[in-house]
């Protein structure tokens, strides 16, 4: 499915004596000045279904249940795999270009590598702090320093709300695997909320 969505360009204008406007991307002359102009591009959505087998994959190497990586997906980039962030973040599960060079991630746009490198580093911020899921999520989102500077959920909004959002995807995709998949799966009880919630369901 492919939508319209704006980017931003960098153009630079100059406007001579007799009125006349000048446009360019690559100023060779001081008199030009920056203007910001807004490009459409195609943005292209991938079902959560058509990378099934990829997450299960990465899912089951670093120990997450799929729900979870589908459920950060939805939330960073909505399944597009072209999506860039304003901080610079890049791809499924926004890596920011020193995290996906640390993670080994070659190529932030393709979506194996990509996965693969935001599962593991999920992973690893699990680890970092003790299976708790809303903490790992917030480190995920604001940067594991913030969460050890407060001891907790950092107070940002943002990160609050980013985190709250990943669960209720993370309850949606987990009610939707079991509604189709034949085999019992013994999900936690509805009223799991935060350590309780992370130590029960991450590490599946």
């Amino acid at each position: 499915m492919l939508t319209a969505a704006p980017i931003q360009a960098e153009v630079y204008q100059y406007v001579d004596a007799n009125g006349t406007i000048s446009l360019t991307n690559v100023p060779n002359d001081p008199r030009y000045k920056r203007v910001t102009a807004e490009l459409p591009r195609s943005r292209s959505i991938i079902s959560d279904r058509e990378l099934d087998p990829v997450i299960a994959r990465h899912s089951r190497a670093h120990r997450l249940h799929p729900a979870l990586i589908r459920a950060v997906i939805k939330t960073e980039s909505d399944f597009d795999p072209q999506a860039v962030s304003r901080a610079g973040a890049i791809g499924l599960m926004q890596l920011m270009p020193q995290t996906a060079m640390r993670l080994d991630v070659r190529d932030s746009y393709n979506p194996d590598d990509n996965i693969g490198g935001g599962t593991k580093y999920l992973r690893q911020l699990l680890d970092r702090f003790n299976g708790n899921l809303p903490l790992a999520l917030a480190a995920y989102n604001a940067g594991e320093q913030a969460v050890e500077r407060h001891q907790g959920l950092p107070p940002i909004p943002e990160t609050r709300q980013y985190v709250l959002k990943v669960l209720r995807y993370y309850r949606t995709f987990l009610t939707n695997d079991r509604l189709s998949s034949s085999r019992p799966y013994h999900a936690p009880s509805p009223g799991s909320q935060g350590r309780g919630l992370a130590r029960s369901m991450a590490s599946r």
